[in-house]
């Protein structure tokens, strides 16, 4: 495992966290925490949580491996969590405001049974509520000792950049990670957001790396998915549907990551993983397990170094291909600059 900043921050994680959106819907509490238990044996040491995972249920279960672990086994643990989601149907229930997220980080602890935790995340921009009124609550919250590091998740570029400016402005701590999807089958954010972030010293933590189970190889063309899988269970499934992501390039990309991975002997999963660890700004890659013989497998994508050439080929496979000025070749070439030769 190898370990880097945690985007702008002194602090240092696994390039690959444990990602637990499953324990308590899909993972029971026994696997969840064999899960945990075998990625710190494994060398890695970030863990990513939220208040709505499960209802809540994330959170507790980790809270109990917390405490029937002894402290040199959770010492190494870089415990990151997240507010701003509805958590009731009342008009403050959700959310960026100073009153629902200091109930949000609140409950976050107990379920937790934590003093603080090291990453806090708000999980979406909230339109309704002035960004300064969230940044001075989260500066309340590093001063308290609750939280000691904070980011973004799910934040457009320009939401990106005006949270960091703001919080120079303001001369109060600003975000040092945000945690977008990302993946060979979600590119789109190389276009403004990975720009935004590199430019502000930000660390990626990318969610969804492997499309939803799309990039494991586990779907086929034209045959609708069954059996135990999340589509096989649901098929119209969120943003991973079948027949919203089931497109040509889709399997273009699965094509090309299959050559790879064939090639080198690996996984699927393998391959995916490894490409996307290794892009700019990425902190650590989210691995989000049902099982424990998924997360072995996932964990062995911390050893592959893809070459330069198998990198090439699937950046060409899944290059979004931006249609029009400012993106694309227009746009790369009216901004690049190069000084004249010397004589």
């Amino acid at each position: 495992m190898d370990y880097r900043m945690l985007g702008g921050s002194g602090c240092a994680v696994s390039s690959l966290c444990l990602g637990t959106m499953t324990f308590g819907v899909e993972t029971d509490e026994s696997g969840a925490h064999q899960q945990l238990d075998r990625f710190i044996e494994a060398g890695g040491t970030l863990v990513d949580t939220a208040d709505v995972y499960g209802g809540g249920r994330s959170e507790e279960i980790i809270g109990r491996w917390f405490a029937n672990r002894p402290s040199d086994v959770t010492e190494p643990v870089v415990l990151a969590t997240k507010g701003r989601m509805p958590v009731d149907d009342s008009p403050n229930g959700a959310g960026l405001s100073a009153r629902h997220l200091t109930r949000a980080l609140e409950a976050s602890l107990r379920r937790l049974g934590l003093e603080a935790v090291d990453l806090y995340q708000v999980h979406a921009y909230d339109p309704l509520t002035p960004f300064e009124e969230t940044l001075r609550t989260i500066e309340g919250f590093i001063q308290a000792g609750k939280i000691r590091y904070w980011g973004l998740s799910n934040f457009t570029g320009w939401q990106l950049t005006k949270a960091v400016h703001l919080a120079r402005a303001l001369n109060v701590a600003g975000p040092v990670t945000l945690q977008p999807q990302y993946s060979l089958l979600a590119r789109e954010i190389e276009w403004e957001i990975v720009p935004a972030a590199l430019d502000a010293g930000m660390g990626l933590l990318p969610w969804s790396p492997l499309g939803g189970g799309w990039l494991s190889g586990k779907y086929r063309r034209d045959q609708r998915p069954a059996g135990a899988t999340r589509l096989g269970e649901d098929p119209g499934r969120g943003m991973e549907a079948y027949e919203r992501r089931g497109t040509d390039r889709t399997w273009h990309v699965i094509d090309a990551v299959q050559k790879v991975a064939e090639d080198r002997g690996v996984s699927m999963a393998e391959v995916a993983l490894a490409w996307l660890t290794a892009r700019p700004a990425v902190s650590s890659t989210i691995l989000g397990a049902r099982t424990l013989d998924q997360l072995e497998a996932n964990l062995r994508s911390a050893g592959l170094r893809l070459t330069g050439a198998e990198t090439a080929t699937l950046d060409a496979a899944s290059d979004p291909h931006p249609v029009d000025y400012p993106y694309g070749e227009l746009g790369v070439e009216q901004r690049a600059r190069t000084l004249p030769a010397g004589h």
